[in-house]
């Protein structure tokens, strides 16, 4: 029985592997049946990429910087926006999930500018930050609404009975929120920040068009596009969404491993 068990598993995971990988294969195959018909250098094809690819991972871009480091910093920098929105989301969602007045008092406020997206706050990001301050800060706006949004969601939907127990039982306000709400909220604060990491990478760009700096992948495509150089511009766009897809499988697995009952809601 456990070997059958086992079997199966392997045999789930390679089902769970394939599938995607002949999703992957047909659109490539699509593309390039596309680049025999469209003939254009604006169009690039998938053996035309892929050769780009190795050049930039292995020689570097016109400034010698390789694609590995663009995309080590460009993550570094969604994590850091990403770390700054959930330290700040987390704990508002508790508290305006708990006390609805609070909410209530600053929701003419919050709600607004939760709906300006982050390309909106660029001028400002230009005339008031600098450096790495201005990737935080966009990045972290974009990430900060996803997750207070459901850690909101999630403390009010909680059963408050488990808090009247608490409190009954003489556990302190802190205690409460640590052992009761947080642990009860976590499926949501969880999808948040999934939902929060994907917002993270799709500002990833628009950060790095106003940096100074010209290292990142979003400043890699810029600087390729005024080239007009597609095949290098792909090869940034590939790589933002296989490092956006490889975060949001481990929070997917994260999930199935924390909240086993939500594996069929998984995605």
């Amino acid at each position: 029985m456990p070997d059958s068990g086992r079997s199966q598993g392997l045999l789930g995971w390679a089902r769970g592997a394939l599938e995607p990988a002949i999703a992957v294969a047909c659109a490539i195959l699509l593309w390039q049946g596309l680049t025999l018909v469209v003939h254009s250098a604006f169009f690039p094809s998938p053996s035309a990429v892929a050769r780009t690819a190795v050049r930039l991972a292995t020689e570097g871009d016109t400034q010698g910087r390789v694609l590995l480091l663009h995309a080590w910093v460009s993550l570094v920098r969604v994590l850091r926006g990403f770390a700054v929105a959930g330290l700040l989301a987390v704990p508002a969602g508790i508290v305006f999930g708990l006390w609805d007045r609070a909410y209530r008092a600053v929701k003419g406020l919050v709600e607004p500018v939760r709906f300006i997206p982050p390309l909106g706050w660029v001028p400002l990001a230009i005339v008031f930050l600098s450096g790495e301050s201005r990737y935080t800060f966009l990045i972290s706006l974009g990430a900060f609404f996803p997750i207070l949004v459901s850690t909101m969601t999630g403390v009010q939907g909680m059963d408050h009975r488990l808090i009247e127990v608490a409190q009954v039982l003489g556990a302190r306000r802190w205690q409460v929120i640590l052992k009761v709400v947080l642990p009860a909220a976590l499926p949501a604060v969880v999808a948040g920040a999934r939902l929060g990491i994907g917002i993270g990478w799709a500002c990833i760009v628009a950060a790095e068009m106003i940096g100074g700096e010209s290292v990142g992948l979003g400043r890699m495509i810029i600087s390729y596009g005024e080239l007009l150089q597609i095949d290098a511009v792909v090869v940034g766009m590939l790589a933002i969404g296989s490092l956006g897809y490889a975060l949001n499988e481990i929070f997917l697995w994260l999930e199935r491993r924390l909240f086993p009952w939500r594996r069929s809601a998984s995605v």
